[in-house]
């Protein structure tokens, strides 16, 4: 969740440009989201689903930022994208945990 506010917050500030930034909002409020539905998955599969669901918007939301950044439309983003990043490899390894343990 804490990284979904850094994210809106960063958005707050951009003028112009809204596909871009509200494609960034979606898919970066979404990791957290999934992440809770996760929690109460209805079985094993379910949740591994639902983990590999907020790894797909986790690297989406990678992109967006690199594109952001690329664009110039923000900067000094290197924190976010580093947060985007550890997130990123916390589900990776979650997801091999829970498919080791099935």
């Amino acid at each position: 969740m804490d990284f979904a506010v850094k994210i809106l917050k960063l958005c707050e500030g951009i003028k112009g440009h809204y596909s871009i930034v509200n494609q960034l909002e979606r898919s970066a409020t979404s990791i957290g989201a999934n992440i809770r539905e996760a929690n109460y998955a209805h079985s094993k599969p379910d949740f591994i689903a639902k983990l590999q669901i907020s790894l797909k918007e986790c690297y989406e939301t990678e992109y967006w930022l690199e594109l952001m950044q690329k664009a110039e439309i923000i900067s000094d983003a290197d924190s976010i994208v580093h947060d985007c990043g550890v997130i990123r490899k916390m589900l990776i390894a979650s997801i091999n945990t829970a498919k080791n343990n099935q």
